[in-house]
């Protein structure tokens, strides 16, 4: 049995001076959030898809390492994770690399189990897989 989840975007006007909200209807998280040119390309207030990527992976990621520290028999006292999703507009528009920045702190567990684990969740949380494509990579500190 699987698991579905929406998002709905609304956009009026043209590319550069239109304007677009986005909205979460089961969660209620996002409800006309807004998003728009000026908010991914430049200092303007409201999110745009690549925030919203890196929310998810950091997210994601994060789970992922809390279950397989779990399954290795270990509980985080704490795990904070950055993720980092950049744009590259030569060529056109394409995300050209994300940056895992975790740090955790989980008793009992020495460096090189917890970079073996980090990188196992990392590979296999479902956003990494979805996001195959763009070079991903992790910086870990076991603190």
């Amino acid at each position: 049995m699987g698991i579905s989840r929406t998002a709905t975007a609304h956009w009026e006007g043209d590319l550069k001076t239109g304007k677009g909200k986005l909205n979460t209807p089961q969660s209620g998280l996002l409800a006309d959030t807004r998003y728009g040119f000026n908010s991914r390309f430049g200092e303007e207030k409201g999110t745009n898809p690549e925030e919203l990527i890196a929310a998810a992976h950091a997210g994601c990621f994060t789970m992922a390492f809390s279950a397989k520290l779990g399954e290795a028999g270990f509980v985080p006292t704490s795990i904070d994770t950055r993720a980092e999703v950049d744009l590259s507009l030569e060529g056109g528009p394409t995300l050209s690399q994300i940056r895992l920045k975790v740090r955790a702190v989980v008793p009992g567990l020495d460096e090189q189990q917890f970079r073996a684990i980090a990188d196992d969740a990392k590979q296999n949380c479902p956003v990494s897989k979805a996001l195959s494509a763009v070079p991903i990579s992790l910086e870990a500190e076991l603190g």
